[in-house]
């Protein structure tokens, strides 16, 4: 990047900060262009300065940043440029660093969309008939491929005495007769024309379902009509006395039903002048158990990271946890008795962050993550576990990771190391002292975050691109370890999309996929945090630090059966909190969700809706520790299950083992 201005970057995150300090001669701080207008998808040159009283330019250190997904600042520290991302107006906010009074300018961003180029229009089915309705839906796509979130589509009708359309795209016919149908958004358009076709009668009846079922669990009713009747699914709900239930207590789509609140339901399918209904019990889940907490790990002078727990060769239980913020060391922990967790050894590292740890599943090594090396070649470290309790470390490994690594994904025989975001390289670790590159997949304007491997599957969180499938060896795609191949993409609402985990669920039969994302923040929420300092401990003498970090975000469930066709079915969203990183075991879904503690999650059966509102949740802990690093501040971050035991790592206070009691039986 050229710039008139000295001034040097390191990139962290999504914010943007200098190697340097800020100078005490900085009286401003100015930009050019001084306002940002962009379109998204396209970036913008901005040059940043500091001036002193006299208007000249002087050397300082800053922190440049923006709202997560709507702008890409990374870029500036590469090439000067920012990257507009998502519509609306925004702003973009440079603060000196180092300076106990640090000077602010914000830069107001405004994004515009591309033009429209494509509409294609989705009907609710293929068949038109009098007296029924059809839901239409569009996508609208740019010029360059990309997809318009949420757009405003206009729909028409040619003939509203055939068949009316609203503005949220039902369709409903009148009479018969032909008939088009219209959705236009600035200069592109496109249109389905039908034959309304004369109601043809007859009778409906539904089929399936039980006349019992607890909150939480799926209804599947199915009906009985003639082929292509467009079907209107509805509901009614009797309450227990007393009992008040949100405006929604539960919810049909296409005859599957879920229920957040008990009651008598009664399921109702329409058609035209046709209907058939089906009444039932729905019950409290009730699957709420206790927690017992069983020991602690404590760590009360640095930000802990993640955690791996597992069996050594030598038949005693480790943890292993990471260290963020300055503190350059890994941690081994015996924790074979959970009620006395002791620490074995430590190992140091050339790192800013060990953000990552993992295991291999047979415990022949382990790895630590390097982010903020001092030689900036980051890269992994590689520990030989043949001793658990006091690894050595075999060789580090840079080669093409030197732009730092957040997140690993270890197998016996394979690692699977993120490189600054941008791709992740795949090793042999054959000879521990002697990692070999075996192979590489980076998929095309896109950011990975995380990537977990399920029967030669890799399967990658990639921020704003969603899902990224790749076949690295299942073969069924042509893949091998040597020469992935991408399969598919699957884009997630929220375009955070931040952790992943693979789960065949046995009941089911189905493969899913939960999908976390991560927004640290709550722009725009009533709720939006006590201030920048939340990842400090406290400090007397300044009186800043001593606050958690504040979060959103939630878990999505996508039904990975056909990875060729995925298709969301539920959510996890604790509206207060945001993820983190999580396991699946047993049909329990593990969430470290940061300062909303660690949950424990029924996700057995069919899912749909959101699983928080079901009373699914079996039970919820919080890390509260009055002399924690940052006191009484929960902030949960990785969770694993082993031997009966929930073992995670607090970002606050260390490492912690909990147990779920059996639940006990109802006294009268």
């Amino acid at each position: 990047m050229h710039s008139r201005f000295p001034i040097c970057l390191v990139l962290a995150s999504v914010t943007l900060i200098t190697a340097g300090t800020a100078s005490a001669q900085v009286a401003r701080l100015v930009a050019q262009p001084s306002s940002i207008t962009v379109t998204a998808g396209d970036s913008v040159l901005l040059e940043l300065g500091a001036l002193d009283d006299a208007g000249q330019p002087v050397e300082a250190g800053l922190r440049v940043s923006g709202p997560r997904g709507v702008m890409d600042v990374r870029g500036w520290y590469q090439h000067g440029h920012i990257k507009g991302l998502l519509a609306g107006d925004y702003e973009l906010i440079v603060t000196t660093v180092g300076d106990e009074r640090p000077v602010t300018l914000r830069i107001a961003v405004t994004i515009h969309w591309p033009p429209a180029a494509r509409i294609d229009i989705h009907a609710g089915g293929p068949t038109l008939y009098e007296g029924t309705t059809l839901s239409f839906t569009a996508e609208v796509f740019h010029a360059d491929g990309s997809r318009r979130p949420n757009p405003s589509v206009r729909w028409t009708s040619s003939d509203r005495s055939i068949a009316t359309v609203d503005r949220f795209g039902n369709v409903t016919a009148a009479q018969t007769g032909p008939v088009t149908i219209t959705a236009n958004l600035e200069d592109a358009e496109s249109s389905v024309t039908y034959e309304v076709g004369v109601f043809p009668g007859g009778e409906l009846s539904l089929t399936g379902g039980s006349d019992s079922i607890r909150t939480g669990d799926v209804q599947q009713f199915e009906v009985t009509a003639i082929e292509d009747l467009p079907i209107t699914w509805t509901y009614t709900v009797q309450l227990a006395e007393g009992v008040v239930a949100p405006a929604a207590p539960a919810q049909v789509e296409a005859g599957r039903f879920v229920a957040d609140v008990p009651g008598v339901y009664t399921v109702i399918a329409s058609a035209g002048p046709l209907s058939a209904r089906r009444s039932f019990e729905v019950t409290q889940r009730d699957v709420v158990r206790k927690v017992e907490v069983m020991g602690q790990g404590r760590i009360q002078d640095h930000y802990t990271s993640d955690i791996w727990v597992w069996e050594g060769v030598d038949g005693r239980d480790y943890g292993l946890t990471g260290s963020r913020q300055g503190m350059s060391h890994a941690y081994v922990w015996d924790i074979t008795d959970p009620t006395n967790i002791f620490k074995t050894d430590s190992i140091q590292v050339d790192a800013r962050s060990v953000n990552d740890v993992k295991v291999s599943p047979d415990g022949r090594y382990g790895v630590l993550s390097r982010e903020g090396a001092s030689n900036r070649r980051n890269g992994v470290v590689i520990l030989d576990l043949a001793n658990p309790a006091h690894p050595v470390v075999a060789s580090t490994y840079d080669e093409g990771l030197t732009g730092g690594v957040h997140n690993v994904y270890a197998t016996n025989d394979y690692l699977f190391a993120l490189s600054a975001g941008d791709k992740y390289i795949i090793l042999d670790m054959s000879d521990l002292s002697n990692p070999t590159y075996v192979s590489e997949y980076n998929h095309p304007d896109s950011r990975v975050h995380d990537v977990w491997v399920h029967d030669g599957v890799a399967y990658s969180a990639e921020w704003g691109t969603g899902v990224v499938v790749v076949d690295v060896g299942n073969g069924k795609w042509g893949g091998t370890i040597e020469n992935p191949v991408f399969v598919t993409s699957f884009p997630l609402p929220t375009g955070q999309t931040h952790a992943i985990y693979p789960y065949y669920q046995e009941s089911t039969g189905k493969f899913l996929l939960f999908v976390g994302d991560e927004i640290i923040g709550r722009r725009g929420l009533a709720w939006q945090g006590t201030g920048p300092d939340v990842r400090m401990a406290y400090d007397p003498a300044t009186g800043r630090g001593g606050y958690p970090r504040v979060t959103t975000g939630y878990i999505q469930i996508v039904d990975f059966t056909d990875p060729e066709n995925p298709k969301m079915i539920a959510r996890y969203e604790v509206t207060e909190y945001g993820t983190h990183n999580m396991w699946v075991e047993d049909d329990i879904l593990y969430q470290a969700y940061y300062e909303g503690g660690v949950r424990m999650v029924d996700v057995s059966g069919e899912l749909m809706g959101n699983l928080y509102t079901q009373g699914r949740e079996i039970a919820v802990f919080k890390a509260h520790d009055p002399i924690g690093w940052i006191h009484n501040a929960p902030a949960a971050w990785g969770v694993m299950p082993h031997k009966g035991n929930i073992w995670f790592s607090d970002n606050t206070s260390g490492l912690w083992s909990i147990r779920l009691q059996e639940k006990q039986a109802l006294v009268p």
